[in-house]
């Protein structure tokens, strides 16, 4: 399988995500503009996880941009990746329809860690496939905000339990910084 091809079919995966995620939007019961108002938990919720399923397929692209093979590890790695971004909109309509319950928030925490460590471990193979780009495990090696999200994702989980929009908080921090889409692969590609 070429590269382009995982590409194409991880994007698929992604665009049909998010379709899901849309579905579960239903318009306000009333006609008025306060009967938009108990609809702001699932809005809100629906707009981080697009945002959050935007910066995987934005990095996703990027990286696959930046690397010349694939191997059948990678592949693996990949669909691990795509499994866990297949669960966002179930954690999407659980902390919307709860409003922001903490034991929906803490899942919904667990549902944005495992990406990331699944995004971690795509990296790890990606680098070790054969015949790979020099100066690839060098661009790659400091990973700096991937870090910094594993930590505050893994912190998120305890938190949401007793103080469940500090850990929205915690969500929407991790998003900014991702928003801005990493520059490591930027040079790589270009070689």
């Amino acid at each position: 399988m070429t590269k382009g091809r995982l590409e194409a079919f991880s994007d698929g995966v992604l665009a049909i995500i998010i379709t899901i995620m849309v579905l579960e939007l239903r318009p306000p019961e009333g006609e008025t503009l306060d009967a938009l108002m108990p609809l702001w938990p699932k809005f809100f919720a629906y707009v981080l996880s697009f945002i959050y399923l935007g910066i995987y397929w934005n990095n996703h692209h990027h990286l696959l941009q930046a690397v010349r093979t694939i191997s059948g590890s990678v592949l693996w790695a990949n669909l691990h990746l795509l499994f866990w971004l297949s669960l966002v909109p179930a954690g999407t309509s659980w902390i919307g329809v709860t409003g922001f319950a903490p034991i929906p928030v803490a899942v919904y925490g667990f549902l944005l860690l495992m990406p990331a460590v699944a995004f971690t471990i795509l990296v790890v193979t990606l680098v070790r496939a054969p015949g790979q780009r020099e100066g690839i495990a060098e661009a790659l090696g400091r990973d700096t905000k991937g870090k910094i999200s594993l930590v505050l994702y893994s912190l998120s989980i305890p938190i949401g339990l007793v103080a469940p929009y500090v850990s929205v908080v915690i969500f929407v921090c991790v998003a900014a910084l991702w928003f801005i889409p990493d520059r490591r692969f930027e040079p790589l590609a270009e070689r």
